[in-house]
């Protein structure tokens, strides 16, 4: 439930009331005619759902006013009496109880909209000089705002930094969201003059509002109960800052933009929703096509102690011809008699260099194409693509998949 003060400074949004009450309001966007009480403030008319409302439903700006006629049409209610309602807006359908709040409704409407009090109006005197009274309020009103405009108008261009065109809402929530930009903001007021919304904390946020008016000799004066005359907006920012030795601050917002993607998402488990930053760190690549991945079928004891081939796309890619060596990785006591049992079984072609250059080196044949003829002969491997000491390359393609049958054994085995 609002409180009274909110209700208050919303009232006083709206130019005073010249004639209110209950009437049934349509147009060519609402089929059926609802009961609204309305109010006609300035030269604007406010509808409202009951006369206890404070925020307006709809509103009818009369500045594009064009015409205003009778409607003597029948109704079901037989004491009701109709007019019709033309502005740049639209045409509305106007019911009202009487005839006489008829006469009285258009009387106010053309007071307010053409300065002027129709002859032809069925009214009293006395409500005749009430029009008229009206009249005069409603040019002196339009007059004064015209001159505000301008005067705010010559304002906004020569504003300091800490001027910021909200209301004193906006404003109290700017100073509380970025309390490290200041604590001092000037603003326009509601009147058509200017207002400084200041915050500090005491026990959570404590806010003061001063009003700012233009002085008819010149330059500006902050309306205190003792008021400084400054000569300035400028001069009124840094009187407030001197007055209160430095603590007041002018509030100089920057544009502010965040450093990462925010999303709201919501917890599956319970449901609550909850903000979530996703950083700028660029997402890891997929391996390019044609990379070896055969490093990922083989037990976890066979992966590489290095850096990955990934790691380095640099690197000269493996030849299993002699032409290249690979990269040694560790190679499982199991593997190792496997490999040997291999060794045995092939046929051995190499020179005797070759034989004498120690236990920890293997040598095997593998199959290869000859580039001229085609045909597939057996081809023998000088250096070895693994040691069989400490480490190994990438196995012989001639044996893979044995070798890999055996992995899967010893897995079933240990299972």
């Amino acid at each position: 439930m609002a409180n009274p003060q909110s209700k208050l400074q919303q009232r006083r949004q709206i130019p005073n009331c010249y004639y209110e009450g209950y009437l049934e309001k349509s147009s060519a966007k609402e089929k059926v005619s609802q009961r609204l009480w309305a109010s006609l403030c300035g030269n604007t008319l406010f509808f409202y759902n009951t006369i206890k409302d404070v925020e307006y439903v709809d509103r009818i700006d009369l500045d594009g006013f064009i015409s205003l006629l009778d409607d003597n049409s029948r109704d079901r209610n037989l004491g009701a009496a109709r007019f019709q309602l033309r502005t740049k807006e639209g045409e509305f359908k106007i019911t009202v109880p009487t005839l006489e709040n008829r006469e009285l409704w258009k009387g106010f409407i053309h007071a307010v909209a053409e300065h002027s009090v129709p002859s032809t109006l069925n009214l009293l005197p006395g409500q005749v000089h009430m029009l008229q009274e009206v009249v005069e309020k409603e040019q002196e009103r339009q007059n004064t705002a015209a001159v505000q405009d301008n005067l705010y108008l010559s304002l906004v261009a020569d504003m300091p930094p800490c001027f910021h065109e909200v209301s004193r809402k906006e404003a109290m929530g700017l100073l509380e969201k970025y309390a490290d930009c200041g604590n001092m903001l000037l603003r326009p007021s509601k009147d058509g003059f200017m207002a400084v919304t200041t915050r500090q904390d005491l026990n959570g946020s404590v806010f003061h509002h001063y009003r700012v008016i233009r002085r008819p000799e010149g330059g500006f004066l902050i309306n205190l109960e003792t008021p400084i005359p400054c000569d300035n907006l400028y001069e009124v920012i840094k009187c407030l800052e001197e007055k209160t030795s430095g603590i007041l601050q002018p509030f100089i917002l920057n544009n502010i933009y965040n450093d990462n993607i925010t999303l709201v998402q919501q917890n599956e488990e319970n449901g609550e929703k909850n903000l979530k930053f996703i950083t700028g760190s660029p997402s890891l690549k997929a391996p390019p096509p044609g990379s070896n991945t055969m490093q990922e079928s083989l037990h976890p004891a066979c992966v590489p102690a290095g850096p990955s081939k990934t790691a380095n796309s640099k690197k000269k890619k493996p030849n299993h011809t002699g032409s290249g060596t690979r990269a040694p990785m560790l190679l499982p006591k199991f593997v190792k008699k496997f490999v040997s049992s291999v060794q045995d079984s092939l046929p051995s072609n190499s020179s005797s260099e070759e034989q004498s250059s120690g236990t920890d080196q293997l040598l095997v044949t593998v199959p290869s194409v000859s580039a001229k003829t085609g045909m597939q002969n057996k081809q023998a491997i000088s250096k070895p693509p693994f040691a069989m000491g400490s480490s190994i390359g990438d196995l012989p393609l001639a044996f893979s998949e044995e070798l890999k049958k055996k992995v899967e054994e010893r897995q079933e085995n240990k299972k």
